[in-house]
């Protein structure tokens, strides 16, 4: 029987990500810094709300682009938090997770042959989505010497008469980085000199320890050229609900309507009435959550520095990227070790991409006491294969 798997299925490599987690499923008393899920359960309040209406019979599908009272309460936020105007009945969809809003953004606006610029090292998902919508991925490397931070001069030194878009994502995905307002105005006006859009990946914005994220749709001259993705997954810890959402223009709104209608017919009905709970009454529960996090945060980068695994400051997000340029291992050596002699799981740097090799990356959503056991595995561990 002939091959009838698509060319570019095939060529796209599995995650790097989830071998690791296949040996993990096979061992007891594994302490994971690999998943990047809140340890925290959903707050109460936004489960019980998802009770109730589901004793009142919530359970049918809802208009493809979404229940319009949670677009008017996503547009009211963006409104309160950016002073940016979104017209809730065509410039907001609520999507399956940020992945589908992801997916249907590169598909609603890449002719085969489009190219997409997307700085690594970044979430796994990201050029593998590029492929199967018809673009060409074209990586930009950021460097731990600039804390991780995109440059404008090398966003522009690749742009061709082939480039629509750049995919941003910040706080980032395994580094933790985040971009600063100085380096995204600088983007910005590359995006409008050379007639551009911007996918701007925000999911983790609420997660910022040291000032304001800054959402890339309010710089000037940028609210049209932006596809704005957000969800509910990591600040409200709601990733099994599956609920995010997409801003942008009408044409661009209306494009990815339409394969979500096809494709999706609408998000589920009960993560959309959480997901107005959360908008409405989850701010205070977020907030003691990042404060956790935070506290996590300056625990692993000032232990892991100590050990002697050089990690920079990371302001975002629950990662950490240390290198691991002080032991005689690669990523992959020392991840894979880490786990079986130490039972600590970490994922490799080059996972997510060329440009993280020799770097690990660590997730600290997972309680104060197991990550300061896990530091304990990864001291003596160091120690033995240290240079």
């Amino acid at each position: 029987m002939k091959n009838f798997i698509n060319k570019k299925v095939l060529e796209i490599p599995p995650s790097g990500i989830r071998r690791f987690f296949d040996i993990i499923a096979t061992m007891d008393e594994v302490i994971s810094l690999g998943v990047g899920e809140p340890d925290f359960d959903t707050p109460w309040h936004i489960r019980e709300s998802s009770i109730y209406y589901i004793e009142q019979g919530y359970t049918t599908y809802t208009s493809n682009s979404g229940l319009i009272e949670l677009r008017e309460t996503i547009s009211k936020k963006l409104f309160q938090e950016h002073y940016l105007e979104y017209n809730s009945q065509d410039q907001v969809l609520i999507t399956v997770g940020v992945s589908e809003g992801l997916d249907l953004a590169l598909r609603a606006i890449l002719n085969p042959g489009d190219e997409v610029i997307v700085h690594e090292p970044s979430y796994v998902s990201y050029k593998p989505c590029i492929i199967m919508a018809g673009g060409v991925p074209v990586v930009v490397e950021t460097k731990l010497d600039d804390d991780f931070q995109l440059r404008a001069e090398d966003v522009e030194k690749v742009i061709t008469k082939k480039t629509k878009a750049i995919l941003i994502s910040y706080p980032n995905n395994p580094t933790g980085a985040i971009i600063n307002k100085d380096n995204l105005t600088k983007i910005a006006k590359i995006v409008e000199k050379y007639d551009l859009l911007v996918i701007s990946d925000e999911i983790y914005g609420y997660l910022t320890y040291k000032g304001e994220h800054t959402c890339f749709a309010t710089l000037p001259g940028m609210k049209d050229r932006t596809i704005l993705l957000n969800g509910f997954s990591k600040a409200y810890a709601m990733t099994g609900w599956r609920i995010a959402y997409a801003a942008s223009n009408r044409d661009i709104i209306k494009a990815m309507t339409k394969i979500h209608q096809y494709t999706m017919l609408c998000a589920p009905i009960i993560s959309q009435k959480a997901a107005i709970e959360a908008l409405n009454n989850g701010y205070s529960y977020m907030k003691s959550m990042i404060e956790e996090y935070n506290q996590r945060r300056r625990l692993i980068i000032e232990s892991l520095n100590k050990i002697g695994l050089n990690c920079f400051k990371a302001l975002g997000a629950f990662y950490v990227f240390p290198s691991i340029e002080n032991t005689i291992l690669s990523d992959e050596e020392f991840a894979e070790k880490l786990l079986l002699e130490e039972k600590v799981a970490v994922v490799p740097g080059s996972a997510f991409g060329d440009c993280g090799r020799n770097f690990i990356r660590c997730s600290y959503a997972t309680s104060l006491n197991e990550i300061e056991e896990a530091l304990k595995r990864i001291q003596r561990f160091f120690e033995r294969y240290k240079k």
